[in-house]
């Protein structure tokens, strides 16, 4: 009898998913769930029904407005950050109620971003295919799922048939070891993998992450790791299912329940790489030295430790790496070889799919209580999601965000892209977000992206401060 080979979580689910192989480069996979928000779902929702077709399988479709509403206080159906956004709103609102879709709406106590709400919801799942109008879909990897970022018409295909065509990807693992100290997360874990490796790093890779970090970190912060996996270009990244997984999913809304449940996590159980299993790459980040980590220039991968100097643009033979440098420095308004640390904020911004959880608003608060945002900095938040809102709300996590001098919003992705608003316009800002491309948070907007607890020790400051000084 031949022994079975070794094989990776991501083979186990890519191969449980495959309908028939298409040549041999790529297969057609079974798509377990659909999450459409009203940016670009709204557009797939109408382009079937212009077509004369229906959804084939509707309870595994979710709709959820979350990209174009506003986030003031006292929003109503339609407020948008965008002209066209009511449109979009109410043609994925027409549609979710027409064809029978689980529809989450503005007032829904369950509304959110899409990535935190699909988690949260148990409507992702350790080795489901999710797919979603949205490159940070890789988010759901954090409790097992196999979820990728799709355009328009492959979400219209997955409506119709519940299938895509995929071409497979090689492997990486990236093993964090060590242990995380305090006053470092997740998020400066991703960034500081981004630096070492590049923002094209994970070109044609789906990424593991393993390491005994990354089995500490909670399914929260699996989350956020798993959201910036498209920074370094990798269309998956996935963190396998384990006992924290399958506690944090227990009892929510769309999860198995009674024998399913059982059924489920004995599954479950068998999706762990196999030892012994074989990547394409392999890639080690020590973190038991591993500091804050705050981006500087205009790419997630221009990226340093909090305490370290803005580099000099890379000269010798990597011009285009030079000239990226040189411009950002420029765009960033900095100066090469001066410390990250202590350059003057305008805005401090805690949101988007990245860093709104929960977890995320306790560690901001843990910095925030019985301190004031300096003079003259604009200073909000927007958590993840309604059920996160309201969760602070009852632990008094308001109180300490407000009594600081923040801004306390209702949930939507708000100020992580610009949709409209152009109150950070011209503006530096230290953010949670995912993202500090040129004009991304508004007109010449400077972004540096941090961790929550980073993001609250500079309002405090005014300037990009050290959160471990304050703690």
């Amino acid at each position: 009898m031949t022994p079975q080979l070794s094989r990776t979580f991501f083979e186990k689910v890519w191969q449980d998913h495959v309908i028939k192989s298409l040549d041999h480069e790529s297969d057609l996979l079974q798509i377990d769930r659909l999450v459409l928000h009203e940016l670009s779902g709204s557009q797939a929702l109408r382009a079937l029904e212009e077509a004369g077709r229906e959804p084939v399988c509707r309870k595994q479709i979710f709709t959820v407005i979350e990209h174009l509403i506003s986030t003031q206080p006292g929003r109503g159906p339609c407020d948008s950050v965008s002209t066209s956004g009511p449109i979009m709103i109410q043609t994925t609102r027409d549609a979710s109620k027409k064809w029978g879709i689980n529809f989450i709406d503005y007032d829904d106590p369950r509304q959110g971003i899409a990535h935190v709400v699909a988690p949260e919801l148990g409507i992702a799942f350790p080795g489901a295919t999710l797919v979603c109008c949205d490159s940070h879909t890789s988010t759901i990897g954090g409790v097992g799922a196999l979820a990728w970022g799709i355009g328009a018409s492959e979400a219209e295909h997955v409506l119709a048939t519940q299938t895509l065509a995929q071409a497979k990807p090689k492997t990486m693992r990236v093993n964090f070891e060590g242990q995380l100290q305090s006053g470092v997360f997740a998020k400066d874990m991703i960034l500081a993998l981004i630096g070492k490796i590049g923002a094209q790093g994970g070109i044609g890779y789906a990424t593991e992450y393993a390491g005994q970090a990354v089995k500490d970190l909670s399914v929260e912060g699996r989350l956020t790791l798993c959201n910036m996996s498209i920074e370094f270009s990798c269309k998956y990244g996935f963190v396998p299912p384990d006992e924290k997984t399958f506690q944090y999913l227990e009892g929510a809304e769309f999860s198995p329940k009674g024998d399913a449940w059982d059924r489920a996590v004995a599954y479950w159980r068998t999706l762990p790489s196999d030892p012994g299993a074989q990547f394409d790459k392999e890639v080690t980040i020590n973190c038991d030295a591993l500091e804050p980590q705050v981006t500087w220039g205009i790419s997630p991968q221009q990226v340093g430790a909090i305490h370290a100097d803005i580099p000099a643009p890379i000269s010798a033979t990597d011009t285009e790496a030079k000239a990226l440098g040189e411009r950002a420095l420029s765009y960033m308004r900095l100066e090469a070889q001066t410390p990250i640390l202590g350059v003057p904020i305008d805005v401090a911004y805690i949101g988007s799919c990245t860093n709104a959880r929960l977890s995320d608003l306790r560690a901001a608060a843990a910095v925030l209580k019985g301190r004031k945002v300096k003079q003259g900095i604009l200073a909000i938040c927007v958590p993840g999601s309604t059920a996160v809102k309201r969760a602070a709300e009852a632990e008094g996590i308001d109180r300490v965000f407000i009594d600081a001098g923040f801004e306390w919003h209702e949930s939507a992705c708000g100020f992580c892209g610009h949709i409209g608003d152009n109150r950070f316009a011209n503006l530096r800002v230290i953010s949670t977000t995912n993202r500090n491309f040129e004009s991304r948070q508004g007109p010449q907007t400077r972004t540096h992206l941090a961790s929550p607890a980073t993001v609250a020790a500079s309002a405090v400051m005014g300037h990009i401060a050290d959160a471990r000084e304050l703690i």
